[in-house]
């Protein structure tokens, strides 16, 4: 896939999915992505920070192929090497990982490349580099437990960057069914959902909500 078919997925479905093993109520990732796909879902994201490398690498093989099923983008979190690896639509890295500049020399041109930002600062420095960059992360916008030691940005800087970022930007952070109106009406169009999905008994019926809160 090319970065700009990649990048129309992000488009296509307003919901992103990241995983999160020890918080989907004893279900493999591989179970939680296909809920996620069989309900519409078309990005995403593998984050798995404390498995060791064999055990990610064989869980992605997996996970690429049933993306790739299902006409959705794969992106990993992190894990450049492993992107690569098993030749992933993309990597999403944060502000203390390799510069976006570094990791597009790794990956080429096809892969895209999404950033973490938490200030108008850092979405600054993120708009300078947009013809390395695809999009951006928006957050926390309220405290979350995926996130324990970031301060929450709340919908100011949403609204920043609704207003401000010079790429597409998905929200995240504490983004639940009965929330997620309100991060809308502060202009973010595209929102990360973690453990509200991947703790729900049923996750199908639970991104069904999601969209329908987003239509109300």
């Amino acid at each position: 896939m090319t970065r700009q078919e990649t990048m129309s997925l992000f488009n296509a479905f307003p919901i992103y999915g990241i995983t999160a093993e020890k918080d989907s109520q004893g279900r493999s990732n591989y179970e939680v992505v296909t809920a996620m796909l069989k309900a519409g879902m078309k990005f995403i994201q593998y984050r798995e920070k404390t498995k060791s490398g064999l055990a990610r690498y064989e869980e992605c093989v997996q996970l690429r192929e049933l993306t790739a099923k299902y006409g959705a983008a794969f992106i990993i979190d992190d894990f450049v090497d492993l992107a690569l690896a098993v030749k992933a639509d993309g990597v999403h890295i944060g502000q203390d990982d390799l510069p976006p500049e570094v990791v597009r020399e790794l990956v080429g041109e096809d892969m895209v490349i999404g950033l973490s930002t938490h200030s108008p600062q850092q979405l600054q420095a993120a708009n300078q580099k947009q013809n390395i960059i695809d999009y951006i992360g928006v957050g926390p916008v309220f405290a979350t437990k995926t996130k324990a030691t970031a301060q929450p940005v709340g919908f100011s800087y949403v609204e920043y960057a609704a207003g401000n970022s010079a790429v597409p930007f998905v929200a995240i952070g504490g983004i639940k069914d009965e929330n997620i109106f309100r991060v809308w009406e502060h202009g973010a169009r595209n929102f990360a959902v973690v453990t509200d999905i991947t703790q729900a008994d049923d996750i199908e019926h639970k991104i069904q909500n999601l969209i329908n809160s987003l239509k109300r």
